[in-house]
């Protein structure tokens, strides 16, 4: 008969008190219940019957360039792609800089003397009697005018291109070497690229079709002819700018120059005066102001005493004192042809002439 307590029929097997207790030696003391691991359901978790008692860890990211890495690499490649852009294309770099150069209009017409040329020992003594008494001396004779700002170039900009076009007037007309023939290079660096191949053709090839005429560029003298007698080379002209449209500024450059010269070769020999008047159109776009460079893009010359039947494209070949300019005529110029200047030539007057 069962205990008092027990239920009829003993105790179930495996119930405590029951059979054989496997567990009864297990004893979990208080260090194995601190080191235990507690896991605490979230309230989603015990909500849903079969959701998992543990959550699983997040995957281990795989091994590269985060997202933030790759946005940053792809900002600076987009950065030094447009300072690649910005670099080629010049942010003021206009239509009018970037179609080709128009080749320079060049006109030279020499003025041949009716009488003989005069002349003295003195070039002091010839100034004083000529219309070029009160002209200056070299650049003093090439004053610049204010600089004003226009509508869309500032003040500055202004004062460059005017500055530029009296550098380029007074290394090609006032450079004892350009005049005797022996330099060029510093005329040319004053030039425009664009305008390079022109020039260097114009020196290689000189020719009389108003393309390519060395003395429609500078000025210079034949040096077996004649020579400066005097380095003071008397000067007067004006210079005038304007804007001709929002990407351009023009310089127009007209000066009377007055040269003493004398035989090449003769110390001794008497002095004349040679006259030319020079009539230069510069234009100058925004990367021509930044690099003091210029478009020269006309250039008009009167020049003499000089004879109508000698060449002046190359070199001026003036009338000295006691010469006459004799019957010759212009070089021939022929209908037919198409591209070829026509061959000037005009009469220097008695009152150019010094009263000697």
């Amino acid at each position: 008969m069962a205990g008092l307590g027990g239920p009829p029929g003993g105790t179930p097997e495996g119930g405590p008190g029951g059979g054989e207790d496997e567990y009864r030696s297990v004893v979990f003391d208080e260090s194995f219940v601190r080191a235990a691991r507690l896991q605490e359901f979230s309230a989603q978790e015990r909500i849903t019957d079969h959701a998992p008692a543990v959550r699983r860890r997040p995957p281990l990211r795989r091994a590269g360039l985060s997202r933030q890495a790759l946005i940053l690499v792809l900002l600076i490649a987009v950065a030094f792609g447009t300072a690649i852009y910005m670099g080629v294309r010049h942010p003021y770099q206009s239509s009018t800089g970037q179609r080709a150069a128009e080749p320079v209009r060049m006109t030279v017409v020499p003025l041949a003397p009716r009488k003989r040329v005069p002349g003295a020992d003195d070039a002091a003594f010839l100034y004083a009697h000529s219309p070029a008494a009160h002209f200056r001396t070299a650049a003093q004779g090439i004053p610049l005018p204010g600089a004003r700002r226009t509508a869309h170039f500032s003040e500055d900009q202004v004062f460059n291109a005017l500055t530029t076009a009296k550098n380029y007037i007074v290394r090609s007309a006032l450079d004892p070497e350009v005049l005797g023939g022996e330099e060029v290079r510093s005329v040319r660096v004053l030039l425009d690229p664009d305008q390079l191949p022109q020039f260097d053709e114009s020196f290689e090839k000189p020719a009389s079709d108003g393309r390519h005429t060395p003395t429609g560029w500078l000025v210079r003298f034949d040096p077996a002819r004649a020579e400066l007698a005097d380095p003071e080379i008397r000067v007067d002209g004006s210079l005038r700018a304007v804007e001709s449209d929002a990407s351009t500024l023009e310089v127009t450059a007209d000066h009377t120059m007055v040269y003493a010269l004398r035989p090449a070769d003769d110390a001794r020999g008497e002095v004349s005066l040679f006259t030319l008047r020079r009539e230069l159109h510069f234009r100058f776009d925004r990367d021509d102001l930044r690099l003091h460079q210029t478009r020269l893009v006309a250039s008009y010359v009167q020049a003499g005493p000089l004879s109508c039947a000698e060449d002046a494209a190359n070199q001026l070949r003036p009338l000295l004192a006691g010469q006459e300019a004799g019957a010759g005529v212009p070089a021939g110029t022929d209908p037919y042809t198409s591209g070829n200047a026509t061959a000037l030539c005009g009469t220097l007057a008695e009152n150019a002439r010094p009263k000697v």
